[in-house]
């Protein structure tokens, strides 16, 4: 006779005992005996309902799959030759994709000879990666991938602040409200 280690239907361990005994145990119970831990010595097993293990068991992994946040990642094409217009309206849209969440892959395609100046790419690339730093943070930098060089940009955690002009001087919305709430009241 092999001998289990049990778990009862409350929870408690009962020790080492014989199968058929486990088996018993079970069936006075009304419930199913599992096993739960197969290479231990001695198995273990436990008295539980097996129908209502396993919903509940479904019902975790649905939740946790819905509380998943999928990463969406959007990408932008350019060329070494590629004009200030076109690079700006692309990293316009950039720009909101990380607002909303996104990552942005950033791609720099050569065709010919242009791979042998790689660094015009690059500096390409930073300014990029520049004119983005309020939003976004460099997850991968630059790197050739055959006959293209990729930046992965993340959004940044915090929220960008406002700025408010203030007699000529820039503060952040915070500290205008901070100086508003210290004014003294005039009394008339």
């Amino acid at each position: 006779m092999s001998k289990v280690r049990l778990i009862d239907a409350e929870g408690e361990n009962r020790g080492i005992v014989t199968t058929a005994e486990a088996r018993k145990i079970a069936e006075d119970a009304g419930l199913d005996l599992v096993e739960i831990a197969p290479n231990a010595s001695p198995p273990v097993c436990k008295v539980l309902d097996m129908g209502k293990f396993l919903f509940e068991k479904n019902k975790k992994e649905r939740q946790a799959r819905k509380s998943q946040t999928k990463i969406e990642m959007k990408e932008i094409r350019l060329r070494p030759k590629t004009n200030e217009h076109h690079r700006g309206f692309k990293v316009r849209n950039a720009r909101g994709w990380l607002e909303k969440g996104m990552k942005v892959k950033v791609t720099i395609r050569f065709r010919g000879r242009e791979v042998t100046y790689p660094e015009i790419a690059l500096e390409d690339l930073r300014e990029i990666a520049e004119e983005l730093k309020d939003v976004s943070i460099i997850e991968t930098a630059p790197s050739m991938e055959g006959r293209s060089m990729n930046l992965i940009l993340a959004p940044s955690k915090e929220k960008p602040q406002k700025t408010t002009k203030d007699k000529g001087s820039e503060k952040t919305e915070n500290q205008a409200e901070k100086q508003e709430e210290n004014k003294p009241e005039k009394v008339k």
